[in-house]
């Protein structure tokens, strides 16, 4: 591979790197296709081609046979800490989700934006519109979509970092939960936290999500009892 060839390929690594860090491409969120990279990133196919690949390898994306490329992570940090906590217990995944999350919550219904409202508006739909199909990965990435985007509404860089570094904890977690809904065929929504924090109202996007988060602490620590 010439030098050239090479500082193309990292130029796009780079481009590529920087548009899913930013949040342009939210986690589960389908890229572009190969022929629109071309054009965006203004290089050849086979160098768009090399670049995604390097960032599949990196886990900042996944392939998906005959849908396409989408966003598994924002940060190669992510990937290193779900790693190390791949094998944490669900319990204590839930209980940590739910102190940054219920704060999220809060702070995004204190400091989101017109943009924040869009990309909430549009990634509630996509999970309305994954749930409906029952398709278990399309659920668990839509869900993280969702919550991915209440934390960045939260416009909190250390909490975003924190909870960055749990995502494919989080994403493990989520797909019990969504295997839990498929399984019990119950009804799952976020329309009332996503209204709140549209609204505003700090008080009643904190309750909304510590009662989804509670639900399932509480169906663990049920089942846990009954074990026992």
């Amino acid at each position: 591979m010439t030098t050239q060839r090479s500082n193309l390929i990292e130029q796009a690594v780079a481009a590529l790197r920087a548009r899913i860090r930013s949040g342009e491409w939210a986690v589960g969120e389908r890229i572009p296709t190969e022929p629109d990279l071309t054009q965006l990133l203004g290089v050849g196919r086979n160098t768009v081609r090399e670049a995604v690949q390097a960032l599949v390898h990196a886990g900042l994306l996944t392939r998906r046979q005959g849908s396409g490329t989408y966003v598994r992570s924002t940060s190669e940090m992510s990937q290193a800490m779900g790693r190390h906590l791949e094998d944490a217990n669900y319990q204590h995944i839930l209980e940590v989700r739910r102190s940054l999350e219920v704060e999220a919550a809060r702070l995004a219904a204190q400091r989101r934006t017109p943009a924040d409202i869009q990309l909430l508006r549009d990634t509630n739909a996509a999970r309305q519109a994954a749930f409906s199909s029952g398709d278990v990965d399309l659920m668990v990435d839509a869900d993280v979509a969702l919550h991915s985007a209440v934390t960045r509404a939260a416009h909190n860089p250390v909490l975003a970092s924190l909870y960055e570094g749990l995502l494919e904890a989080v994403s493990q977690n989520i797909r019990r939960n969504v295997e839990h809904i498929v399984s019990a065929h119950t009804n799952d929504d976020h329309d009332d936290l996503v209204e709140a924090i549209i609204l505003g109202d700090q008080y009643l996007a904190m309750e909304e999500m510590a009662g989804y988060i509670d639900h399932y602490i509480e169906r663990r620590d049920t089942s846990v009892a009954l074990d026992a």
